[in-house]
């Protein structure tokens, strides 16, 4: 049985900027960091006497044969990039909801494949899970999605990344002091809209002329240097929520999709009660409402805010790990036997008959089995 706990992210500036739509051309930046928020997968190979090969229990529960059978997207291609053969048994768990805009659907991703690899007795970097995530959720599942998701969840940490032109992606930790991190932890709230949609969807709206939100775009780069100047520095943290809303305001002009007048409304609330600055989570649409709010203004906040949940959080800084292994007894090789006929099926086992011979020895032993 192996057990992987991937944290789930908050992204503060660049986003829209990690899609290689747009930094394929023209570089991208984003300053975020991973919270103590997290996906769990957990995941062991299927002991032979079950009548389906994969056992797969999410929000849905799928019992299939083939991998083609499975209908969980990643699932089934995480399953198939790692050439599993092997009957599989899956169960999902999460702290937060799905469709979220915390990075769920990447750190299920990046928390299976680490899982996998860890199965199959192999231990990848975090570059490593990161790239393969991107790919697999990219170039095979053809998703509109960025690639800060999948770095975030496989490094962890509050970091600025980077996105090159020629497809490179470096993760640089923001080196600032334990108390300056804290706080920023502390002027930050979480705020769940109870609002669904999927972020593909949102993203889809703007990525397709992604090179006409070049001004919008560049401006939301530009946040990320000031926002890591306004860390490293003495300077007040409140430029930092200051900046927050100038970036909402240059997010929210990319596609009428981005924001909506349920959402305005719970942001002026949210400003009403002393906010200075915030956004949605992810592509946007709905989801969770990240806030700037001074620690004296927070239970205001909260007042206004009080029909959703108000979620508290801190940073992380391990990222995808694998918190549970137990090399449980093997079953491969009676596996093998069984699909060539030596093994017979458990419900065949446990229905047939007892045979004479059996009767005698039970009889011979006084009629103990």
């Amino acid at each position: 049985m192996i057990i992987s706990r991937t944290p789930f992210r908050i992204s503060f500036f660049g986003g829209g900027t990690d899609y290689p739509a747009w930094y394929r051309k023209h570089s991208g930046a984003v300053l975020a960091t991973t919270i103590d928020k997290y996906c769990y997968i957990s995941c062991r190979y299927l002991p032979p006497f079950f009548e389906h090969k994969f056992c797969l229990i999410y929000s849905k529960m799928e019992f299939c044969q083939t991998i083609d059978e499975i209908a969980h997207p990643a699932a089934r291609e995480v399953l198939r990039f790692m050439e599993c053969h092997r009957g599989i048994e899956l169960h999902h768990d999460g702290d937060l909801p799905a469709r979220s805009g915390m990075g769920t659907s990447s750190a299920f991703t990046v928390g299976l494949l680490h899982a996998m690899h860890a199965l199959q007795g192999s231990m990848p970097s975090k570059r490593t899970l990161a790239e393969q995530s991107i790919h697999l959720e990219q170039d095979i599942l053809k998703e509109t999605v960025g690639s800060q998701d999948q770095a975030l969840a496989a490094h962890g940490g509050l970091n600025r990344i980077n996105f090159l032109p020629n497809g490179e992606i470096s993760v640089t930790p923001i080196t600032v002091s334990i108390d300056r991190i804290r706080e920023l932890n502390s002027h930050l709230m979480l705020f769940y809209t109870g609002i669904k949609r999927t972020a593909s969807d949102v993203a889809q709206s703007y990525v397709d002329d992604i090179d006409t939100k070049r001004r919008q775009l560049r401006l939301m780069k530009e946040l990320v240097d000031e926002s890591v100047s306004i860390l490293n520095s003495k300077d007040d943290i409140k430029g930092f929520g200051e900046l927050l809303h100038e970036a909402w305001q240059a997010k929210r002009s990319l596609s009428a999709k981005v924001s909506n007048p349920e959402v305005d409304n719970l942001f002026e609330a949210a400003r009403s009660g002393g906010a200075i600055g915030g956004k949605l989570t992810g592509a946007g649409g709905g989801g969770f409402l990240l806030l700037f709010v001074p620690p004296s203004q927070q239970a205001a906040v909260k007042d206004r805010l009080r029909g959703l949940i108000h979620v508290p959080f801190s940073f992380e800084f391990l990222g995808s790990q694998v918190i549970f292994c137990d090399r449980e007894q093997d079953y491969q090789d009676e596996e093998l036997c069984r699909n060539r006929g030596e093994i017979k099926p458990f419900r065949e086992l446990v229905t047939k008959p007892p045979s004479p011979e059996l009767d005698d020895a039970i009889a011979s032993n006084g009629g103990r089995g």
